[in-house]
């Protein structure tokens, strides 16, 4: 996203002002830090998943005006907003309560993982569908083999089991292999191929156990392109990506070997091999709500009532090769507007696309840190809150408060103050920047490919030492 030093285009010192106070009403809250605790947190204890199931609930009704595409092959009408449940409140009764409101209005497609939650998020999952009938829902998981440990078919196959017991299922709909990409081929060859998993997969489709087989993909593009170039052979019902405005034209690089690439390449690969695309961060990990004041701006010029989340998903959902676009709703505010978003989806206009793509050339200038606040990186065995630093970062190149300008600048000494009082307010003394000891161990993790010890030391020089 470019180096701390870039320079990009200032605005005029009242909207400099603006956007300060903007930073410092948020960061004030402390939300930084206690949200990514919250993503790096385990759930808590669950109760058996052998329990009595609640009664079941009703089905949605039949006038809700969800979108919904066609699943190729199957015919499945799935909702286009799909519920990403890796970021769930704590509280079951919670969980239920945004559940039942995503069914109530026509959302169907539900995505977990064992590794989410601290490995509890499957047995929440489980627990709040079971109260509906089996065919009111679809549920996805995945195989989160990625540590070494893992690797040994048995017990890769222990994991795919285990999935179905928490999740209280007797077949999956569809199930994926988790995060391919993080070190290219060589791994998606340990993890896949070299011991049998992936052949046992294809006979588990075979068997109807699993309905539909797919990838996520991060990271290294010559693993996305080594499955699709033998899509003869593996037949890939779906592949999930990330996509947003952002990252289509913007992603760290747009290499097609050897590296990330942009989304435009993903996206584009698929559809013409008719392989849908599922959709994740499709507002960066929060990024694209949270936009910067001279942004946002523009966007109210020309849709007045709609917040910046919903442009990101609007230009998400309008892409015809999209079968779902999965949000990370842990709030009833966020599904209530999402919901609203897709009943029905207005398809962003020829002109809209042409603002966001300007907007996105805006936003690549910015130095910001590539984090989406997914939490894979953590626990930090030194306790670092590596998403919350980061996240914290960003807000404050969003709100325009850094880059810090030059020491000769006249409010050098006050934007550097103001940062570093409110980075001592929002994250707390024993989960900063400086508790990282550059151990490597979240390197191998992290799936957007951040070299987290160096832009820890990055962020520690910000806060060493405020002139007067």
């Amino acid at each position: 996203m470019g180096n701390f030093n870039c320079e990009y285009n200032m605005q005029d010192n009242k909207q400099q002002d603006m956007n300060r106070r903007s930073f410092l009403k948020r960061v004030g809250l402390g939300s930084f830090s206690a949200a990514a605790l919250m993503l790096a947190e385990p759930f808590g204890a669950m109760a058996s998943p052998f329990e009595e199931k609640k009664a079941k609930k009703e089905a949605a009704p039949e006038s809700v005006a969800m979108t919904y595409r066609t699943q190729n092959g199957s015919g499945e009408k799935i909702s286009l907003l799909g519920f990403g449940m890796m970021r769930l409140p704590r509280e079951q009764e919670e969980v239920d309560r945004l559940v039942d409101y995503a069914i109530a209005h026509g959302v169907n497609y539900f995505d977990t993982a064992p590794m989410y939650g601290g490995g509890h998020n499957e047995e929440v999952t489980g627990r709040t569908l079971s109260r509906y009938p089996r065919e009111k829902y679809y549920v996805a998981t995945k195989l989160s083999n990625q540590n070494p440990q893992t690797w040994p078919f048995e017990k890769s196959k222990a994991m795919y089991e285990s999935s179905f017991r928490k999740l209280r299922v007797d077949y999956i709909d569809y199930y994926l292999l988790h995060a391919i990409g993080g070190g290219g081929v060589d791994n998606l060859r340990n993890r896949f191929f070299d011991n049998g998993m992936l052949d046992f997969l294809l006979k588990e489709r075979e068997a109807g156990r699993i309905r539909h087989l797919g990838f996520s993909y991060h990271g290294d593009v010559s693993a996305f392109d080594y499955l699709l170039d033998h899509n003869d052979k593996y037949h890939w019902d779906f592949v999930q990506i990330q996509m947003n405005y952002l990252d289509w034209r913007h992603a760290r690089g747009g290499k097609r070997r050897g590296g990330d690439a942009d989304a435009e390449y993903l996206y584009n690969r698929l559809e013409k091999l008719g392989i849908q695309a599922v959709i994740m961060e499709p507002i960066r990990g929060g990024g694209l709500a949270n936009v910067a004041e001279d942004i946002n701006s523009q966007l109210r010029a020309v849709r007045p009532d709609d917040s910046p989340a919903r442009w990101g998903f609007r230009w998400v959902g309008s892409h015809e090769n999209v079968l779902t676009v999965l949000s990370g709703m842990n709030r009833m505010d966020h599904m209530e507007d999402n919901v609203a978003t897709f009943s029905p989806l207005e398809p962003c206009t020829a002109k809209e696309n042409e603002l966001l793509a300007r907007i996105a050339d805006q936003m690549a200038g910015f130095p910001t840190i590539g984090c989406t606040t997914c939490a894979y990186c953590m626990p930090c065995p030194y306790g670092v809150d590596i998403p919350g630093n980061f996240a914290f970062y960003n807000q404050a190149v969003t709100d325009k408060v850094l880059p810090l300008p030059e020491s000769t600048a006249p409010d050098y000494a006050e934007r550097q103050k103001a940062y570093v009082e409110a980075y001592q307010k929002a994250i707390p003394l024993e989960k900063r920047a400086n508790r990282c000891q550059d151990c490597g161990e979240c390197l191998s993790k992290c799936p957007q490919l951040i070299r987290i010890p160096n832009q820890m030391s990055r962020l520690v020089e910000l806060t060493r030492k405020v002139r007067r």
